[in-house]
């Protein structure tokens, strides 16, 4: 009877508590639906736990090496996350040529209101790469400090402005004051005339100071897509809200030590979310 009661007890108490999950979810974006991946650490019942939005860089998708290694990070320590595929990425709707930064931070907004229906979430923040740095940075100016807990930019891509000025992206060259329907990138991405005209006139800082809590930006120092000096950029709009982590030599996308990278972003949440 004992032995009975025993495993009575041991199953009520699994019941009680959720297994860690991956999950894939469609959720409605901007121009179309967008494939989104939910994990979830192993929680009570009815426990709630912070949630980060991971917003992945130009031409990348949501099983990135930066995007998945971050969401395993986060729910090791007892985070969740929701990495997704912005339009005409990886496996959500729309076209490569049809996106801009404008409707991808409408895509990020999307994904964020969708965490707000997860009953377990209690609090959500927002972290990007690159583009998705950028996309980033203007969705927390845009929902404010009350909506986004905490945010972490890493490698942001502000240069993207500069470079549609120029009339340059990604060694692409065009006329910026008319640039054509369509311009094809070494690699075979594309980008629309929308896209330029947009990152033409993005007042990228501008928007992305109003954003009054806590930021951590990590940026390299060997980073040859985007100088680091538009992290520093970033740090001085932010005040001391923000803590800026230079590494040295780093490229673009940390390959010299993605797991101290991932790292960083991962005892930021930590201290600002737990």
């Amino acid at each position: 009877m004992k032995h009975i009661l025993l495993i009575t007890a041991l199953f009520m108490l699994q019941a009680l508590n959720l297994s860690a999950t991956e999950e894939n979810v469609t959720i409605e974006g901007a121009t179309g639906k967008l494939s989104a991946t939910i994990q979830c650490p192993e929680i009570s019942e009815k426990q709630k736990i912070p949630l980060v939005v991971l917003c992945h860089g130009f031409g990348g998708n949501k099983n990135g090496k930066i995007e998945k290694m971050l969401a395993d990070e986060l729910e090791k320590n007892g985070i969740a996350s929701i990495r997704f595929d912005f339009n005409g990425h990886g496996e959500s709707e729309g076209k490569m040529e049809n996106m801009t930064v404008a409707n991808e931070i409408k895509d990020a907004i999307a994904v964020v209101e969708y965490a707000h229906s997860l009953n377990y979430v209690k609090s959500i923040s927002l972290s990007g790469h690159s583009q998705g740095g950028v996309v980033a940075g203007m969705a927390a100016a845009a929902l404010g400090k009350k909506e986004i807990k905490a945010l972490c930019l890493m490698a942001p891509a502000a240069v993207l402005r500069e470079d549609a000025i120029r009339g340059c992206t990604f060694g692409a060259k065009y006329d910026p004051h008319n640039p054509p329907e369509v311009v094809k990138l070494p690699g075979g991405n594309k980008i629309g005339r929308e896209y330029i005209k947009i990152a033409f006139m993005l007042d990228i800082f501008g928007i992305s100071k109003d954003y009054t809590g806590r930021v951590c930006l990590i940026h390299g120092t060997g980073d040859k897509i985007v100088p680091f000096s538009y992290s520093e950029h970033y740090k001085e709009i932010y005040g001391v809200n923000a803590e800026l982590n230079i590494l040295e030599n780093y490229d673009h996308s940390f390959s010299q030590d993605l797991p101290n990278a991932v790292r960083i972003a991962t005892e930021f949440f930590k201290h600002q979310l737990l």
